[in-house]
């Protein structure tokens, strides 16, 4: 397996990303846990140390899935998750990109995954609402409590996030 590094960082990922949308059954269709520990086994015996798991694939149950898998060598694994869209419901603010339910997803996900940090964590899909000072202020809070190691920004306009370095002064 080669790796590379992620990003600007020194942090290295191997060039094969496991994502995990299909592990668990309840979208009605996708691996079972047997199935999920199988592709994972294979994916781990390949070398492959990256593992991408957001908390809405499967209702929350891909993250559980991976932290069963990823249990006996966590160090081994980077882990990567996303939060944004709706994991409660239509609660009015149980998605969407600000703080609280940044910070909520968090929490979830380190439950679900029984880990003790997040090795990266996305915006999953940006909102139109939430002010980038907010966004990048959370982000920027959660790295210093050691909830997270890294942070992106996925499904965004181009030109936003290009600007968010710029205009955020942390």
């Amino acid at each position: 397996m080669r790796y590379k590094l992620l990003g600007n960082s020194g942090l290295r990922v191997s060039e094969i990303c496991l994502v995990t949308m299909t592990f668990g059954e309840e979208w009605g269709w996708g691996g079972s846990y047997e199935e999920s520990h199988k592709m994972f086994d294979a994916f781990a015996e390949a070398g492959s140390n990256f593992i991408d798991t957001p908390n809405l694939y499967t209702n929350g149950t891909s993250e559980k899935y991976v932290g069963d898998f990823i249990a006996v060598d966590r160090e081994k694994w980077v882990v990567e998750t996303k939060y944004s869209l709706n994991m409660k419901n239509g609660e009015i603010n149980g998605f969407s990109n600000h703080c609280k339910n940044m910070v909520q997803a968090v929490e979830a996900s380190l439950k679900r995954l029984q880990i003790e940090y997040i090795d990266w964590l996305w915006l999953h899909a940006w909102d139109f609402t939430t002010p980038v000072e907010e966004v990048m202020r959370a982000f920027d809070d959660l790295v210093r409590a050691g909830k997270v190691l890294y942070i992106g920004i996925s499904d965004t306009p181009a030109l936003l996030a290009s600007t968010c370095e710029l205009r955020v002064k942390i």
